[in-house]
């Protein structure tokens, strides 16, 4: 009767524990006190934001004040609790820091981190159709709108940092006839952005998707889209149902670029065809864009749009590609080969590694990569392309970079009948990250400048 007693004394004291959240680093039938932060305060004034089934205490400071030697001047635990840390003490907090309450012979970890003031805008749309390209840096937002569209009278719709105002307001027309000063302001933190609305004249390059407007592509298209659209001068974006409609002129086009990213793949002629619908329809147009000497830019699975505009019935043979929830976190720098091919316009320029000079590098450790295939397989095992003499007589294209077994980079040479196109399939070739920055601070540079390199190259 007794070892019963003890059984459901221990049972009802481990559930005693899972509600409430503490550990015992002693005991394991000593339950003692609460082990809670009660209030906290850094250098006199700022006050933590205590979230207690989280365990986190969040401080916000302003927006340029340093977190690098802050003061704990005030902290309340709960009854008989200690921590290990006290009034007085200096705390480092340009990372977040762990802090045990200690109550007997039971303990809880709170996060304690801090959070500057923020006042940014996060999206600028006019009349709920035309996106604004917002140039952080330069504190800048510029939006194009069709020719003949009246700027006096323009609404925009704005969103801003969490808990921030802006003025203008957004939800109002406003007259946009000249720029227009925009501030947002949260506590401590105030940034303007100048807008700039101008009327759409000719494009001279083209971003294509088969999404209506740039801001419903996928996270993947839409970080190539607005780089573009904010590093190439008079660059656009037309969806392919506009291209088919006719509705963009291209009179003046230089360069159209194609990136198309589906999750989990596009495998087979059978599969791009239901996935990209619209652009079939806009095939013709595209098609008699090329023949009268416009070039073109395929990456990822756009790379089979060759074959539909007028080039050898070839479409990549060896494609594959992972979610980008669920995308792989790289451990180490991923790469391609150019053997053969380090001389090319495309691969100048790059941030390269002295150990591996025929190698091009495209990201760092922790990106996380849906390493999205669309290339040519070579070999004599499988795929009817024995090797890169019967790849080019095939396909019509010459191969710029790949290993033994593979062509990850192809060109459609400039002809009198029709401009150039160039193609890369490589699963290195990734625009977006679901970890933000994580793995993008050096070699990940080198994905802009390729593409740098084949706008100015195709546009020569």
């Amino acid at each position: 009767m007794k070892a019963q007693i003890k059984i459901l004394y221990i049972a009802l004291l481990s559930l005693a524990l899972v509600m409430t959240g503490c550990r015992k680093p002693d005991s394991p039938f000593a339950l003692d006190g609460e082990c809670d932060i009660v209030s906290l305060t850094l250098d006199d004034q700022y006050t933590g934001s205590i979230d207690l089934a989280r365990r986190t205490v969040v401080v916000a400071i302003p927006e340029a004040y340093s977190e690098e030697l802050m003061t704990l001047t005030a902290l309340k635990l709960s009854a008989g609790a200690t921590a290990n840390v006290k009034v007085g003490d200096k705390l480092n907090l340009t990372a977040p820091r762990m802090i045990s309450v200690t109550n007997g012979n039971t303990y809880q970890e709170f996060t304690l981190s801090v959070k500057h003031d923020e006042a940014h805008i996060l999206s600028f749309v006019i009349n709920g159709e035309y996106a604004g390209l917002i140039n952080e840096s330069m504190r800048t937002i510029t939006v194009q709108v069709p020719s003949g569209t009246d700027l006096a009278h323009l609404t925009p719709t704005i969103t801003v940092s969490p808990g921030a105002t802006v003025t203008p307001a957004g939800g109002i027309a406003c007259d946009f006839t000249h720029p227009v000063e925009f501030t947002v302001t949260y506590n401590t933190a105030s940034t303007t952005y100048t807008v700039t609305v101008k009327e759409m004249g000719k494009p001279k390059a083209l971003y294509v998707g088969l999404a209506a407007t740039q801001q419903q592509l996928n996270s993947e298209e839409q970080a190539a889209c607005t780089w573009l659209l904010t590093s190439v001068e008079g660059a656009q974006y037309a969806s392919m149902a506009d291209i088919a409609a006719g509705a963009v002129d291209m009179s003046e086009c230089k360069v159209i670029w194609w990136h198309l990213h589906k999750d989990g793949g596009i495998d087979g002629k059978g599969q791009f065809e239901n996935n990209a619908g619209d652009a079939l329809l806009a095939k013709d147009n595209l098609a008699a864009y090329y023949h009268a000497g416009g070039n073109l830019l395929l990456t990822r699975f756009a790379t089979y749009l060759p074959a539909y505009i007028g080039e050898a019935d070839c479409v990549p043979n060896n494609c594959w590609g992972q979610n980008e929830e669920n995308a792989e976190t790289v451990s180490g720098p991923w790469e391609f080969s150019i053997a053969g091919h380090t001389g090319h316009p495309l691969w100048q320029n790059l941030l390269m590694n002295a150990e591996r000079p025929e190698n091009v590098f495209t990201c760092d450790a922790g990106y996380r990569i849906t390493n999205s295939t669309a290339q040519y397989h070579i070999g004599t095992d499988w795929g009817g392309y024995d090797n890169r003499e019967m790849f080019r007589k095939k396909t019509g294209a010459v191969d710029i970079a790949g290993g033994a077994d593979a062509v990850v980079a192809w060109e459609y040479l400039r002809t009198a009948e029709h401009g150039a196109i160039i193609c890369i399939g490589s699963g290195c070739y990734d625009w977006y990250s679901v970890a933000g920055d994580a793995g993008t601070e050096y070699y990940h540079a080198n994905i802009a400048k390729i593409t740098e390199n084949a706008i100015n190259y195709l546009i020569k």
